[in-house]
């Protein structure tokens, strides 16, 4: 029995975003021992998370021509062995080296959200492409959590090079695996961009990627909204585990056992979502409704979540599915409401914008900390743009 084009787009873009997470999320579990062998202090590994940010942004920037070019699969497989060089230099004992290969981590993960939208938008089936797109952008809670299962457990028991090879190994081996979709999923590619090396460089390509967001009315507040979860989320991700710690008392295992259950709520939260998006219709208003819900939820968190251990692990896991449950329906919409030659540019500008708020979150959220608000009133400044940017988006009539 033949297996339906979906079906195969959906598994190898969801390999692809399992691997691309799980690689670079064990980068910063490994942080301490790479930053030990460049000769860096422990907190340089926060460098090496921000420049792997910006090489992600660059590739949203700029590297549409790129993906037309190369076609969506080929696009991913060269994001991943740009990963594994990445992963390479960071085994180098040069500190510069090594931040050169955090870039090349990000853009190598960049290609995930434009080159998966672009394949699955052109083989899921209408009624539930949410879901499809849903299960998708699971993956990178799933390869989220695998890092933390995995990564930690095997650095210790082989060494840090060790480590990194196994990391190379896993991104190559993913390369090799989806080789056979170009067949059936790049038949339909439209004509190749020849100057796609120039447009990496030149700032005019950024300027194109974002005036994409002009295609439809929506778009622009959808991206709005999205960039409003991904600064809370990047809150929730950067900051929960200190909170709790600080707040409740907890031992450090234990805060990590409540963000491991605000990961995996997500991950449960972002299919179900997707499921209920689909049977509801209207995914932008279903968006702004999750958003309000998504403050009220960490509201819940900061003022109810110590009172006994039990309601701090269920306000976690509502945190996670609300929160952090968001992104696969948001990138669905993105794409249905983007003209179909436009997918790519659509998400990665919209994107963009949400890895801006995931950098510029956590600099507000600790600037309320550091003016004696506390981890309380940050939270709650955070929860509160959410909430202001869903109630303006349940006032918009639907597209």
């Amino acid at each position: 029995m033949k297996v339906p084009l979906w079906v195969s787009a959906l598994a190898g873009t969801l390999l692809v975003q399992t691997v691309c997470a799980f690689a670079s999320i064990s980068v910063p579990i490994l942080g301490p021992l790479l930053m030990e062998r460049a000769g860096l202090l422990p907190e340089s590994i926060g460098l090496v998370s921000a420049l792997s940010s910006a090489g992600i942004c660059w590739f949203l920037a700029s590297g549409g021509p790129m993906l037309s070019h190369f076609g969506p699969i080929r696009t991913l497989q060269i994001g991943m062995a740009s990963m594994a060089l990445g992963m390479l230099a960071l085994a180098s004992p040069f500190g510069a080296v090594g931040l050169l290969g955090a870039v090349a981590i990000g853009f190598g993960n960049g290609p995930n959200t434009p080159a998966g939208s672009q394949i699955l938008i052109r083989s899921a089936p209408p009624a539930h492409r949410t879901l499809i797109f849903s299960i998708k952008q699971a993956g990178v809670p799933l390869g989220g959590a695998l890092a933390g299962l995995l990564s930690a457990p095997f650095v210790v028991a082989h060494g840090v090079l060790a480590a990194l090879v196994m990391l190379v190994l896993v991104l190559l081996a993913c390369c090799l695996i989806v080789q056979p979709l170009r067949a059936t999923l790049e038949e339909e590619r439209g004509p190749a961009a020849h100057g796609w090396a120039r447009a990496l460089v030149q700032p005019a390509e950024m300027v194109r990627c974002v005036g994409a967001l002009r295609a439809h009315p929506t778009l622009p507040m959808l991206t709005a909204l999205g960039a409003s979860y991904s600064v809370m989320q990047a809150c929730l991700t950067s900051f929960t585990a200190t909170f709790v710690y600080a707040r409740y008392g907890l031992s450090l295992t234990e805060a990590g056992q409540v963000v491991a259950v605000m990961l995996c709520a997500s991950m449960v939260g972002r299919i179900a979502l997707g499921w209920l998006a689909d049977r509801m219709g209207h995914a932008l208003r279903h968006l702004g409704l999750q958003a309000i819900a998504s403050a009220m939820s960490v509201v819940l968190l900061v003022i109810a979540g110590g009172h006994a251990a039990w309601t701090l692990y269920v306000c976690a896991a509502l945190v996670g599915f609300t929160a952090i449950g968001w992104n696969g329906v948001h990138i669905a919409e993105l794409a249905r409401l983007a003209p179909l030659h436009l997918v790519s540019s659509v998400t990665s500008a919209a994107s963009l914008f949400g890895f801006v708020g995931s950098v510029c979150g956590p600099l507000v959220f600790m600037a309320v900390v550091a003016w004696g608000g506390g981890f309380e009133a940050a939270f709650h400044v955070m929860a509160a743009q959410l909430a202001f940017l869903g109630a303006i988006t349940l006032l918009r009539r639907p597209a």
